[in-house]
Protein backbone atom coordinates (compact mmCIF):
# COMPACT_ATOMS: atom_id res chain seq x y z
CA UNK A 1 0.00 0.00 0.00
CA UNK A 2 2.56 2.35 1.15
CA UNK A 3 4.57 1.69 -2.23
CA UNK A 4 2.12 2.67 -4.58
CA UNK A 5 1.28 5.68 -2.77
CA UNK A 6 4.92 6.86 -3.07
CA UNK A 7 4.47 5.55 -6.82
CA UNK A 8 1.54 7.85 -7.21
CA UNK A 9 3.37 10.32 -5.74
CA UNK A 10 5.83 10.32 -7.81
CA UNK A 11 3.75 10.14 -11.16
CA UNK A 12 2.06 13.07 -9.66
CA UNK A 13 5.10 15.42 -9.28
CA UNK A 14 6.09 14.47 -12.40
CA UNK A 15 3.30 15.36 -14.49
CA UNK A 16 3.41 19.01 -12.72
CA UNK A 17 6.77 19.54 -13.51
CA UNK A 18 5.79 19.15 -17.00
CA UNK A 19 3.08 21.14 -16.96
CA UNK A 20 4.81 24.25 -15.80
CA UNK A 21 7.62 23.53 -18.61
CA UNK A 22 7.05 26.38 -21.03
CA UNK A 23 5.73 25.05 -24.96
CA UNK A 24 8.63 25.38 -27.04
CA UNK A 25 8.30 28.83 -29.19
CA UNK A 26 7.55 28.40 -32.69
CA UNK A 27 10.97 29.93 -34.98
CA UNK A 28 10.65 33.56 -35.68
CA UNK A 29 10.52 34.02 -39.63
CA UNK A 30 11.90 37.01 -40.93
CA UNK A 31 9.36 39.13 -43.44
CA UNK A 32 11.70 37.89 -46.33
CA UNK A 33 11.13 34.76 -45.45
CA UNK A 34 14.15 33.24 -44.28
CA UNK A 35 15.06 32.64 -40.84
CA UNK A 36 19.12 32.07 -41.68
CA UNK A 37 19.89 34.90 -44.74
CA UNK A 38 23.11 34.62 -44.56
CA UNK A 39 23.39 31.05 -45.60
CA UNK A 40 21.74 32.16 -48.78
CA UNK A 41 23.97 34.46 -49.91
CA UNK A 42 25.94 33.22 -52.81
CA UNK A 43 29.26 34.74 -53.61
CA UNK A 44 31.31 34.74 -57.02
CA UNK A 45 34.24 32.85 -56.32
CA UNK A 46 35.77 34.48 -59.31
CA UNK A 47 35.43 37.84 -58.51
CA UNK A 48 38.83 38.55 -57.08
CA UNK A 49 41.45 41.02 -57.05
CA UNK A 50 42.89 40.24 -60.52
CA UNK A 51 39.40 40.31 -62.08
CA UNK A 52 38.72 43.56 -60.25
CA UNK A 53 42.08 44.87 -61.23
CA UNK A 54 41.77 43.78 -65.03
CA UNK A 55 38.42 45.31 -65.40
CA UNK A 56 40.11 48.94 -64.25
CA UNK A 57 43.12 48.50 -66.97
CA UNK A 58 41.22 50.84 -69.14
CA UNK A 59 41.62 53.71 -66.87
CA UNK A 60 45.35 52.99 -66.30
CA UNK A 61 46.75 53.60 -69.93
CA UNK A 62 49.22 55.69 -71.07
CA UNK A 63 51.12 55.89 -74.61
CA UNK A 64 53.71 52.86 -74.84
CA UNK A 65 54.27 51.95 -78.00
CA UNK A 66 57.49 50.84 -77.22
CA UNK A 67 55.89 48.33 -74.65
CA UNK A 68 57.20 45.25 -75.44
CA UNK A 69 60.76 46.19 -74.85
CA UNK A 70 59.93 48.48 -72.33
CA UNK A 71 58.53 45.35 -70.23
CA UNK A 72 61.89 43.25 -71.11
CA UNK A 73 63.65 46.25 -69.61
CA UNK A 74 61.36 46.43 -66.66
CA UNK A 75 62.12 42.34 -66.06
CA UNK A 76 65.40 43.00 -66.17
CA UNK A 77 65.88 45.77 -64.00
CA UNK A 78 63.74 43.94 -61.51
CA UNK A 79 66.41 40.96 -61.32
CA UNK A 80 69.19 43.38 -61.35
CA UNK A 81 67.33 45.05 -58.52
CA UNK A 82 66.70 41.88 -56.44
CA UNK A 83 70.41 39.82 -57.60
CA UNK A 84 72.46 42.82 -57.76
CA UNK A 85 71.59 46.30 -56.44
CA UNK A 86 69.82 45.43 -53.00
CA UNK A 87 72.68 43.19 -51.81
CA UNK A 88 74.71 46.15 -52.46
CA UNK A 89 72.51 48.70 -50.71
CA UNK A 90 71.91 45.94 -47.74
CA UNK A 91 75.64 45.76 -47.42
CA UNK A 92 76.14 49.51 -47.44
CA UNK A 93 73.45 49.60 -45.07
CA UNK A 94 75.10 46.86 -42.31
CA UNK A 95 78.73 48.36 -43.04
CA UNK A 96 78.17 52.08 -42.53
CA UNK A 97 76.93 54.11 -39.72
CA UNK A 98 73.61 55.88 -39.69
CA UNK A 99 74.97 59.20 -39.77
CA UNK A 100 78.20 58.34 -42.46
CA UNK A 101 75.02 57.27 -44.60
CA UNK A 102 72.86 60.41 -43.61
CA UNK A 103 75.73 63.01 -44.64
CA UNK A 104 76.30 60.84 -48.07
CA UNK A 105 73.10 61.23 -48.50
CA UNK A 106 73.08 64.91 -47.74
CA UNK A 107 75.98 65.85 -49.52
CA UNK A 108 74.61 64.37 -52.86
CA UNK A 109 71.07 66.27 -52.50
CA UNK A 110 73.24 69.44 -51.95
CA UNK A 111 74.46 69.10 -55.57
CA UNK A 112 71.32 67.83 -57.05
CA UNK A 113 70.78 71.67 -55.79
CA UNK A 114 72.64 73.24 -58.73
CA UNK A 115 69.62 71.87 -61.45
CA UNK A 116 67.45 72.53 -59.20
CA UNK A 117 67.74 75.63 -58.71
CA UNK A 118 68.84 76.10 -62.89
CA UNK A 119 65.65 74.67 -63.81
CA UNK A 120 63.73 76.71 -61.51
CA UNK A 121 64.83 80.59 -62.92
CA UNK A 122 64.37 78.94 -66.31
CA UNK A 123 60.97 78.44 -65.38
CA UNK A 124 60.48 81.38 -63.81
CA UNK A 125 60.06 80.47 -60.25
CA UNK A 126 60.82 83.47 -58.65
CA UNK A 127 60.04 82.30 -54.80
CA UNK A 128 61.10 78.55 -55.10
CA UNK A 129 64.05 79.86 -56.85
CA UNK A 130 65.39 82.09 -53.50
CA UNK A 131 64.29 79.36 -51.49
CA UNK A 132 66.42 76.95 -53.31
CA UNK A 133 69.52 79.59 -53.31
CA UNK A 134 69.27 79.97 -49.70
CA UNK A 135 69.00 76.30 -49.04
CA UNK A 136 72.19 75.72 -50.90
CA UNK A 137 74.56 78.57 -49.72
CA UNK A 138 73.24 77.02 -46.10
CA UNK A 139 74.06 73.78 -46.41
CA UNK A 140 77.78 74.61 -48.52
CA UNK A 141 78.23 76.63 -45.50
CA UNK A 142 77.35 76.24 -42.60
CA UNK A 143 76.44 72.20 -43.63
CA UNK A 144 80.11 71.90 -44.38
CA UNK A 145 79.61 71.53 -48.31
CA UNK A 146 75.74 69.78 -47.41
CA UNK A 147 77.02 66.81 -44.85
CA UNK A 148 74.53 68.65 -43.19
CA UNK A 149 70.91 69.67 -43.66
CA UNK A 150 70.24 72.74 -41.83
CA UNK A 151 68.27 74.09 -44.32
CA UNK A 152 65.53 72.16 -43.76
CA UNK A 153 64.96 72.55 -40.18
CA UNK A 154 64.92 76.11 -41.18
CA UNK A 155 61.70 75.74 -43.20
CA UNK A 156 63.89 75.00 -46.53
CA UNK A 157 62.85 71.57 -47.78
CA UNK A 158 64.34 70.20 -50.68
CA UNK A 159 62.19 70.57 -54.18
CA UNK A 160 62.89 68.70 -57.27
CA UNK A 161 63.02 70.70 -60.68
CA UNK A 162 64.73 69.06 -63.56
CA UNK A 163 64.99 69.53 -67.32
CA UNK A 164 62.21 67.58 -68.00
CA UNK A 165 60.24 69.18 -65.87
CA UNK A 166 61.08 72.90 -67.56
CA UNK A 167 60.54 71.63 -70.95
CA UNK A 168 56.85 70.27 -69.59
CA UNK A 169 56.35 73.79 -67.88
CA UNK A 170 56.36 75.08 -71.61
CA UNK A 171 54.22 72.76 -72.98
CA UNK A 172 56.75 69.96 -74.52
CA UNK A 173 54.92 66.66 -74.63
CA UNK A 174 55.92 63.50 -72.97
CA UNK A 175 56.41 61.76 -75.61
CA UNK A 176 56.13 58.11 -75.42
CA UNK A 177 56.62 55.73 -72.07
CA UNK A 178 60.08 54.37 -71.95
CA UNK A 179 61.60 51.96 -69.42
CA UNK A 180 65.46 52.76 -68.64
CA UNK A 181 68.08 50.26 -68.18
CA UNK A 182 68.55 50.43 -64.21
CA UNK A 183 67.32 53.78 -64.13
CA UNK A 184 63.95 53.17 -64.03
CA UNK A 185 60.38 54.89 -65.69
CA UNK A 186 60.70 57.73 -67.76
CA UNK A 187 59.48 59.23 -71.32
CA UNK A 188 61.07 60.87 -73.94
CA UNK A 189 60.64 64.10 -72.97
CA UNK A 190 61.86 63.25 -69.07
CA UNK A 191 65.11 61.03 -70.87
CA UNK A 192 66.64 64.06 -73.02
CA UNK A 193 66.17 66.53 -69.81
CA UNK A 194 68.21 63.94 -67.73
CA UNK A 195 71.07 63.68 -70.49
CA UNK A 196 71.07 67.71 -70.14
CA UNK A 197 70.74 68.36 -66.52
CA UNK A 198 73.81 65.64 -66.29
CA UNK A 199 75.49 67.66 -68.87
CA UNK A 200 75.04 70.80 -66.90
CA UNK A 201 76.22 69.19 -63.58
CA UNK A 202 79.55 68.09 -65.29
CA UNK A 203 79.96 71.56 -66.73
CA UNK A 204 79.09 73.55 -63.31
CA UNK A 205 81.45 71.23 -61.54
CA UNK A 206 80.53 72.36 -58.06
CA UNK A 207 82.40 71.56 -55.31
CA UNK A 208 85.00 69.75 -58.29
CA UNK A 209 82.90 67.10 -57.80
CA UNK A 210 82.22 66.35 -61.51
CA UNK A 211 86.27 66.57 -62.14
CA UNK A 212 86.89 63.67 -59.41
CA UNK A 213 84.17 61.50 -60.43
CA UNK A 214 85.61 61.32 -63.69
CA UNK A 215 88.91 60.41 -61.74
CA UNK A 216 87.09 57.94 -59.56
CA UNK A 217 84.52 56.17 -60.46
CA UNK A 218 83.88 54.99 -56.90
CA UNK A 219 82.14 58.50 -56.44
CA UNK A 220 79.63 57.56 -59.15
CA UNK A 221 78.88 53.88 -57.79
CA UNK A 222 78.51 55.56 -54.55
CA UNK A 223 75.82 58.29 -55.54
CA UNK A 224 74.09 55.40 -57.24
CA UNK A 225 74.03 53.05 -54.28
CA UNK A 226 72.81 56.38 -52.17
CA UNK A 227 70.38 57.08 -54.60
CA UNK A 228 68.72 53.38 -54.50
CA UNK A 229 69.03 53.50 -51.05
CA UNK A 230 66.86 56.53 -50.25
CA UNK A 231 64.12 55.25 -53.19
CA UNK A 232 61.49 53.20 -51.35
CA UNK A 233 60.41 51.60 -54.69
CA UNK A 234 60.79 47.98 -54.90
CA UNK A 235 59.91 46.04 -57.39
CA UNK A 236 57.71 43.57 -56.87
CA UNK A 237 56.08 45.29 -53.52
CA UNK A 238 52.66 45.82 -55.39
CA UNK A 239 51.95 42.19 -55.15
CA UNK A 240 50.19 42.19 -58.83
CA UNK A 241 50.19 40.70 -62.13
CA UNK A 242 49.79 44.10 -63.54
CA UNK A 243 52.22 45.99 -61.40
CA UNK A 244 53.89 47.36 -64.54
CA UNK A 245 50.78 49.30 -65.80
CA UNK A 246 50.66 50.65 -62.53
CA UNK A 247 54.01 52.07 -62.38
CA UNK A 248 53.99 53.27 -65.79
CA UNK A 249 50.73 55.57 -64.65
CA UNK A 250 51.69 56.82 -61.36
CA UNK A 251 54.87 57.89 -63.22
CA UNK A 252 53.04 59.78 -65.73
CA UNK A 253 50.51 61.20 -63.52
CA UNK A 254 53.56 62.38 -60.79
CA UNK A 255 55.09 64.14 -63.39
CA UNK A 256 52.20 65.62 -64.29
CA UNK A 257 51.04 67.21 -61.09
CA UNK A 258 55.23 67.96 -60.51
CA UNK A 259 55.08 69.83 -63.75
CA UNK A 260 51.99 71.58 -62.39
CA UNK A 261 53.31 73.13 -59.15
Amino acid sequence: MVKRLLIATALLASGLAQAEEPAPRASVVEADGFTQPLKELKFNPGLDQREFERSTLAALNVYDPLESMNRRIYHFNYRFDQWVFLPVVDGYRYITPGFVRSGVSNFFSNLGDVPNLLNSLLQLKGKRSMEITARLLLNTTIGVAGLWDPASKMGLPYQSEDFGQTLGFYGVPDGPYLMLPILGPSNLRDTGGLAVDFAAESQINFLNVAEVSSNHPEVVVLRAVDKRYTTRFRYGQLNSPFEYEKVRYVYTEARKLQIAE
